[in-house]
């Protein structure tokens, strides 16, 4: 089938030809009614790079520039791939080839758990609360990553709910199956839970916690041994500027956005450099 084509100037966001031959085999096919339903008429490469240009730049749904992709025709994808597991998936595929590429086995042995509490939008939406601590109004984002930084789970909640109550729920998308080399989850302080090593003995028997604590003394923010990686995530996500604030009306889209910043960074490792000009190709799937 021949695809609508779309020439434009680039964003520095857009996928260049060797990101998307990665790309285009996850992408799923089109949702089809019991009459067949109606075949696409866009390119999803271009539906794609308008969402990378939307979580990186952080404008909103209706403020997209015009000559990309309408919220329209874009938003449809975005919450089909939120739904089915897509964006997950992808999340597992190149994560394990970012790893093998790095001389890493695909799944690691450790992995550092961390929480970090962001302000929503008056908009408002579920799930939000006070996080004291921080004296910050809005929504958690609980994260789990392997030792290179790369994302394993993410769990969004109100900024109000404890880390170590959190933990077991963010640690239940994650299973021995899935990682079967996992032992250690290096983390701080607030996860020296009893209900979590509770939870731990009964549900993940072969993992452990390893709290990193600062040397007595230490004053200041000082980066400590294994945990680091986490703040570098936390970082990395940060220069996308949909993830300033949490903008999303439900949870489920704000997962969706931290995995789409994760999977753009993979995209950046598995093909460094590739910076060709912009171009579609016609019979392009």
């Amino acid at each position: 089938m021949v695809h609508r084509i779309h020439y434009r100037k680039k964003y520095p966001s857009d996928l260049t030809d060797e990101p998307w031959a990665i790309v285009a085999p996850m992408i799923p096919p089109a949702q089809q009614n019991n009459r067949g339903g109606r075949l696409r008429t866009v390119h999803m490469r271009e539906v794609l790079n308008t969402l990378f240009s939307l979580n990186r730049s952080g404008c909103q749904w209706d403020m997209l520039p015009h000559d990309v992709l309408p919220k329209s025709t874009v938003y449809d994808s975005f919450a089909q791939w939120r739904d089915d597991g897509t964006w997950t998936k992808m999340v597992q595929a190149w994560r394990e080839q970012t790893r093998v590429q790095a001389g890493r086995e695909p799944t690691p042995s450790a992995s550092c758990i961390e929480s970090q509490s962001v302000k929503t939008t008056e908009m408002g939406g579920p799930e939000r609360g006070d996080d004291g601590g921080k004296k910050i109004k809005g929504r958690k984002r609980h994260l789990l990553v392997d030792t290179l930084g790369l994302l394993l789970a993410v769990l969004i909640t109100s900024a109000g709910l404890d880390d170590g109550v959190a933990a077991p729920l963010l640690l239940g998308h994650v299973t021995p199956d899935d990682f079967p080399r996992l032992v250690t989850i290096f983390a701080d302080q607030k996860y020296h839970n009893h209900t979590l090593d509770a939870w731990m003995a009964e549900h993940r028997a072969g993992w452990r916690i390893e709290i990193v604590v600062c040397s007595e003394g230490t004053k200041g923010f000082t980066p400590l041994a294994k945990r680091w990686v986490i703040e570098r995530t936390n970082a990395w996500h940060g220069r996308y500027r949909r993830n300033s604030k949490d903008y999303e009306r439900s949870t489920e889209s704000s997962t969706a956005m931290i995995q789409i910043s994760n999977i753009y960074l993979m995209l950046n490792r598995l093909c460094p450099g590739d910076h060709p000009a912009f171009h579609y190709r016609k019979n392009a799937a």
